[in-house]
């Protein structure tokens, strides 16, 4: 055991130093100086100025990152996604990040594939491919046949992989204390938090179950949209590091000219692309955040197929109802629609921003940008102007929105490619409003009561203890109560009075909303069959909503009587 702990040290310590070496090699010496006290922090030039380490440009930062290889290349992916913090430059430089890199030997992958799935190979496989037809720095696929006939893709996690990124990860660890430590960016920038966001994400990347779960989920939400396919997943052979699935024969979504040549319109498939992206937001709350045109495939009957399920951002139900709002208030240029969805969801705050500010700020940002096609609009340049806003109020976006941001720019880019005339906007808008009129039907009126009223029997059920806590400690001397209400009679009467009309005002008024939301239902329940006044069948949805209506009715003529004769109107 010492002397594993010990060889530990003995590769951990040369890792670190071949990292410091080849980021001094790319421009940030100044920096390790200052972090590893080379250097006195405090220090001054001879000019007498105080030392400011000077960092390097964000392509040196780029060309360390795939010298140090697959652990610091998925962090400057990730990275590329938290234009929220990083400036713009940077985060492009990042985006350009390649992990093709020369494939596993096949007596590797043979033995990972034999070793996890515990059969010999050609027990599973009728026919397996030794030349990889893909490889990133972190799996590689292979093509191979089952022996039922189906040609499948056969994706392998690299032999090794999972600890070399562990030991990374202790690594940066070390050297994301030390930026915060010495660094008044590094705090700002949260280098710490950076590091366990990736260590998070990237061991769901290296687990093939988890994308193999992916894959299903997607597979289920798109198994009834003919012109989506999705590959399916064979379980028998699925492991932590293997992930057998259906071959997809395919021609990529950015080969334009080959497209043409199989009679294929370029312009429906980036169309197919927009609806399938509306779904996956409105619909699903669930969508492929990486859909890069090596993971978007056409297949020759014009159906389109994403492939590698690794990245994926979730929504949940008051989210999806919230972008909804801001894509509809987009659409129909109504900013109070889109500053209330926004509160909602936590993004701004009223107590701490300037909200006039932001508003007319929001508003000059978007107002060019209306109406426009993908052609004539740079949703590239949208992303800017929005993480630019977004810097300067100081508002943190969680890692979900950044890659909803991020999957948008690569599908404007791919409509770009694709010469789509379409509007983001407008192919948006109809699965907006029919989530908006499925998030406030009947059955989602009646769930939010249901928990209200769990709450408040809640907060019932913990009065008695809150009266007995308050009491114990006045009888202790520790809590002093003072009454006095002398003179007051009249007016209590008087607000009470108001009070009473106000709350049957509001009564009112949720009587006449609920009654219209239940009859606007598309959800009918309890349907029965009667015979009088002309009526043969009502629902019990048509019951509530008149029901709703009376309520309002006989409420509001009691009311309008009631200030009639009290004379004050």
């Amino acid at each position: 055991m010492k002397k594993q702990k010990s060889l530990f040290r003995v590769r951990g310590i040369r890792r670190f130093w071949k990292i410091l070496r080849i980021f001094t090699k790319h421009g940030c010496g100044d920096i390790v100086d200052h972090l590893f006290r080379r250097k006195d922090k405090s220090y001054e030039t001879k000019e007498g100025i105080p030392f400011r380490p000077k960092f390097p440009s964000p392509e040196r930062i780029r060309i360390a990152f795939e010298e140090l290889g697959p652990s610091f290349i998925k962090l400057g992916q990730l990275l590329s996604t938290r234009a929220d913090i990083f400036p713009s430059e940077y985060v492009e430089e990042f985006r350009k990040l390649q992990d093709q890199v020369p494939p596993e030997t096949f007596p590797a992958i043979k033995t990972i594939i034999e070793k996890t799935l515990k059969r010999p190979l050609y027990d599973i496989f009728q026919e397996f491919d030794p030349q990889s037809i893909a490889a990133a720095s972190v799996a590689q696929v292979h093509a191979a046949k089952l022996y039922s006939g189906e040609k499948v893709a056969v994706k392998v996690i690299r032999p090794g992989i999972d600890k070399m990124i562990k030991d990374d990860i202790r690594l940066m660890y070390y050297l994301a204390e030390k930026i915060e430590n010495n660094f008044e960016v590094g705090k700002i920038l949260g280098a710490i938090n950076l590091v366990k966001e990736f260590e998070r994400t990237i061991f769901k990347e290296l687990d093939m179950t988890i994308e193999a779960g992916n894959i299903e989920k997607f597979r289920e939400n798109f198994k009834e949209i003919d012109e989506i396919h999705i590959a399916g997943v064979y379980w028998d052979f699925i492991s932590k590091s293997v992930l057998v699935m259906e071959f997809v024969q395919g021609i990529k979504m950015d080969q334009v000219v080959t497209l043409i040549e199989h009679k294929i319109d370029p312009k429906e498939i980036a169309m197919i692309g927009l609806r399938s992206l509306s779904r996956q937001l409105m619909e699903f709350g669930f969508f492929h955040a990486d859909p890069h045109p090596g993971n978007t495939l056409v297949m020759l009957d014009g159906r389109v197929s994403l492939v590698d399920f690794g990245i994926m951002g979730y929504l949940d139900e008051a989210m999806m109802l919230q972008i909804a709002n801001v894509f509809l208030g987009y659409a129909e240029h109504d900013y109070d629609l889109i500053m209330e969805a926004l509160l909602d969801a936590g993004l701004i705050n009223e107590d701490t921003m300037d909200i006039t500010n932001f508003r007319r700020d929001l508003r000059q940002m978007s107002e060019p940008f209306y109406g426009r096609s993908l052609q004539t609009i740079s949703v590239k340049n949208v992303y800017d102007e929005v993480m630019e806003l977004v810097m300067r109020y100081q508002i943190r976006l969680p890692r979900d929105l950044l890659l909803l941001f991020k999957t948008f720019v690569q599908t404007e880019s791919l409509g770009k490619i694709l010469g789509s005339d379409a509007s983001i906007l407008e192919v948006m808008k109809p699965y907006a409003k029919k989530l908006l009129q499925r998030g406030y039907d009947a059955r989602k009126f009646f769930k939010t009561m249901g928990k209200d009223t769990q709450k408040t029997g809640n907060l019932l059920r913990m009065t008695p203890k809150f009266v007995h806590d308050i009491l114990k400690q006045t009888a202790q001397g520790r809590q002093r109560i003072e009454l006095n209400h002398t003179g007051f009679q009249n007016l209590n009467r008087q607000i009470e009075k108001g009070i009473n009309r106000m709350t049957v005002g509001l009564i009112i008024s949720a009587s006449i909303v609920a009654g219209s939301l239940v009859l606007n239902s598309t959800k009918k329940f309890m349907t029965f069959t009667l015979d009088f006044w002309g009526i043969e069948t009502i629902t019990i949805t048509e019951l509530l909503g008149v029901g709703g209506y009376s309520i309002a009715t006989v409420l509001g003529v009691w009311l309008v009587l009631n200030i009639f004769r009290s004379g004050k109107y």
